[in-house]
């Protein structure tokens, strides 16, 4: 009989992100803006490293009958996409009708894109923009872009979740990983010192998050060009 402690532990560390997300809702309600993207972040930690763990725990062999993969998407469902909606909606940036029916799209094209069984490409891409609800929440409230700006920029990606571009993953995807990964840590610095300085971010801490944005999109734009030349006759 396999030991299974080690990927019960794996489970228990994935399931936390869920009581980060707890405690990030309780700081929506407060409007405490930094507290509510520190908990988020806690939570986006943990999700990029228990598929770390979970692989080298062999989490499948010692526990068949629990799904990290399942528990994974109700924890990033609730840390990715609700709590930044209802962040979006308690600042002011989801106000009245309009706001409200926004707010129901984000829910569900998020809903449409977790249940895709064709979401994610063999090398670790997203087809369709990737529900990360938590990092547009994030530049919403770090770059202080106005109301009617956020709400078109979420009118944005809820289109573009029925779009097929490519969004790499940013530490798993090859393409330029090195590059990325620099990215991704350049990005991790500046949104860890906004949260300390507080929204909006300065100037050179909102153009590193910029930088950065524009980079994401830019690796999905070539990702994109690419698969398609790969696939023309």
């Amino acid at each position: 009989m396999p030991v299974i402690w080690p990927a019960a532990l794996v489970h228990i560390f994935t399931a936390c992100g869920a009581v980060c997300g707890l405690f990030a809702m309780r700081a929506v309600w407060a409007g405490a803006w930094e507290a509510v993207f520190g908990w988020l972040g806690a939570a986006l930690v943990i999700d990029a490293l228990d598929g770390t763990f979970a692989r080298l725990a062999n989490v499948q062999a010692r526990l068949p009958r629990f799904s990290g993969e399942r528990l994974d998407l109700v924890v990033d469902y609730v840390t990715y996409v609700f709590v930044p909606t209802a962040a979006l909606w308690r600042a002011g940036f989801l106000g009245g009708v309009a706001g409200s029916a926004l707010g129901a799209l984000i829910l569900l094209s998020s809903l449409y894109h977790f249940a895709d069984m064709q979401s994610k490409t063999e090398d670790h891409c997203f087809v369709g923009f990737p529900a990360i609800w938590n990092v547009v929440a994030f530049y919403v409230f770090a770059v202080g872009i106005p109301a009617t700006l956020a709400c078109f920029v979420a009118v944005v990606c809820v289109a573009l979740t029925f779009v097929p571009l490519r969004w790499a993953h940013p530490l798993r995807t090859a393409r330029l990983l090195p590059v990325t990964l620099g990215v991704v840590l350049a990005w991790s610095i500046a949104a860890g010192a906004t949260l300390v300085v507080g929204f909006p971010a300065p100037l050179p801490l909102r153009a590193v998050l910029l930088l950065a944005a524009a980079y994401g999109i830019g690796l999905a734009l070539q990702s994109t060009f690419f698969a398609h030349a790969r696939r023309a006759p």
